[in-house]
C-alpha cells in the first residue's frame, strides 16, 4: 500500500495517508479532526494539438 497526499476540505491541511485504489478508508484530519478528507489528484500534462 502506498501513501498519497490528502487535503482536509475544512481547514486545508495536507497530510499523507495510506492509499489503495478502490478501498474506502476512514481518515481524520490531524489538525482539526474533520473526516472531510479528499485525495489530491495528480495533474497530468495536457497534450498540445498540432
Amino acid at each position: 500500500m502506498e501513501e498519497k497526499d490528502f487535503k482536509c476540505l475544512r481547514c486545508g491541511a495536507i497530510s499523507k495517508y495510506p492509499y489503495e485504489k478502490g478501498k474506502m478508508i476512514e481518515r481524520q484530519c490531524p489538525k482539526c479532526g474533520s473526516n472531510n478528507i479528499r485525495l489530491i489528484k495528480e495533474k497530468t500534462p495536457v497534450k498540445e494539438k498540432k
